[in-house]
């Protein structure tokens, strides 16, 4: 088992409309206003971005992302991700029930060498802090959705 590669899903049943909610999605470079774990975006360009990100855990990750997939009929955004984690994350939003259902998934591997060295006792934790992460991501977007 590779202790520095992970798999998250995240499920955000939000009661907003679908295009309402994908349209705050495809802004990144405005998360930090509403999820306070996202602590800084830098846009490079059109598509790509340096972010940080820092939830309960001491130490911030700090990757670029890339856009690889935007399809707004299929309530889908793709970004490539590179730096302290390698990878790809999705979200994919969908109709559901009076709502929407923002699913987010995600697949790296830390390349950032303080988490690698402590991997195996860290793994938990560290799975933690991006569950904690997520939850205050999903209150914020509630938050931010009824403000606009």
């Amino acid at each position: 088992m590779d202790w520095n590669h992970y798999r998250f899903r995240s499920l955000w049943p939000l009661p907003a409309p679908p295009d309402a909610v994908y349209d705050v999605l495809c802004r990144p470079e405005d998360y930090p206003r509403w999820w306070r774990q996202v602590r800084d975006v830098e846009r490079l360009d059109d598509t790509t971005g340096v972010v940080r990100v820092r939830s309960v855990l001491p130490y911030d990750m700090t990757f670029t992302a890339r856009q690889a997939r935007r399809e707004p009929s299929a309530g889908v955004l793709e970004i490539a991700l590179s730096g302290d984690m390698e990878g790809w994350a999705r979200w994919t939003v969908t109709p559901h029930g009076e709502g929407t259902l923002a699913r987010y998934d995600q697949v790296v591997s830390v390349r950032k060498p303080l988490l690698r060295r402590f991997a195996v006792p860290g793994r938990p934790l560290f799975r933690a802090n991006h569950a904690l992460m997520m939850r205050s991501g999903r209150r914020g977007l509630l938050r931010h959705l009824r403000a606009v």
